[in-house]
Order: structure tokens, then sequence, then C-alpha cells
């Protein structure tokens, strides 16, 4: 897995660390929020091949989230499944709650679509309540860009939106960092772990 999992900030902090923080995060984001009674916890991987790996709990179903870019691999999750609300979140965000996604549930109830907004212009957590149809707002998206949350948008016009609170995610050195206060300083990279003074 080494190498596949956050090619930016790996660029920055070395790839061995960016796995390790993927890691990291992907296994307390589960932790938080995989046994929640509320909704049904799936995990979509990519690179396919780490689907079936050991290391994602045997008690959560993990799926290859398949080819393409990522507006069409979480296209393709909201088709898979049973229509209803379905709600999908990144693993690089630290400070996802329960009650983040609870309310994600709740305003689906009588919102057509609901994003969680990241700070640079992305967006964490998208949902959509798939009734009575499954909407489509991931074309012409510029992806990794501070336009992707403002490009989706653009194709719900005329639908109801719902927005959650504003978080952060680790794209750079300076966003990992960051998310050391909620993942454990272990995860600091040794060279940028201080003294207190």
């Amino acid at each position: 897995m080494a190498g596949a999992a956050k090619r930016r900030l790996a660029a920055e902090i070395g790839a061995s660390e960016a796995t390790r923080f993927a890691r990291a995060a992907a296994t307390a984001l589960v932790g938080r929020l995989g046994s929640d009674a509320r909704w049904q916890t799936i995990l979509a991987v990519s690179p396919d091949r780490f689907a079936r790996s050991p290391i994602w709990p045997a008690k959560i179903a993990s799926y290859a989230q398949g080819a393409g870019d990522l507006g069409q691999r979480m296209q393709r999750l909201f088709q898979a499944h049973a229509p209803g609300p379905l709600v999908i979140i990144g693993t690089d965000i630290p400070a996802i709650r329960a009650s983040h996604i609870a309310r994600a549930f709740r305003l689906l109830g009588s919102w057509d679509a609901v994003f969680g907004p990241a700070i640079d212009g992305g967006y964490w957590l998208v949902g959509l309540r798939r009734r009575p149809r499954l909407l489509q707002p991931f074309q012409r998206v510029r992806w990794s860009s501070p336009y992707a949350l403002e490009d989706t948008l653009a194709n719900l016009s005329g639908q109801r939106i719902g927005f959650l609170a504003t978080l952060a995610d680790v794209d750079g050195a300076e966003d990992y960092r960051r998310s050391a206060e909620h993942l454990g300083r272990r995860l600091l990279p040794r060279a940028s772990r201080r003294d207190p003074d």
C-alpha cells in the first residue's frame, strides 16, 4: 500500500509516513463510527487490490472503488446500494464525529443532498437522499481544486441542499501536523517533533 495512499502528503512527508497516516486515520475513523447502530458502515477501498486486505476490520464490509476519477467512483457507490439515504465520507478528516453523520442522515430526511464542506474548497462528506431518483452531481467537477464543492453544487441546481460544519482534511504536511491532536502525537514524524521550551 506504500506509495498508493495520499500522494500529495507522501511527497511532503514520505510514502511510508503517509501510508502510516492513512491506515491510522482509517482505523481511528472506523473505531469512532463503525459500530454505531444508527447506520451500516462500509469501507470503499482504493486501490482495488487492497479491498480484501486483512488490515480492515472483519466485521465491516469492504468494497473496491473501481476505476475512474473520484466522482465516477462515488457515483458507483451511490448506484450500488438499495434506495434510501447514503452518505460518503473521507478518511482523512480527523475531526469527523458520529454527531456529524447523524445530522447528515437527519437532513437527508427532507433535503435532496447534504455536504460537509472542507476548508480547501472541497468536501469531506456528500450524502444523497436517492429518492425519488438518484442524482448525478459529479460530472465536470475539478477534483483536488478549490472549486470541487462549487462545481458539484452547480450540478445540483434546483435541488434542496443541506450543509454540515466546515472541517479540515489532511492533504499536506501542515494539515498532517495539525491532525496530531485528533490522532495522537505518535503520528508526527520524528523530525517535526519538538521538545517543550
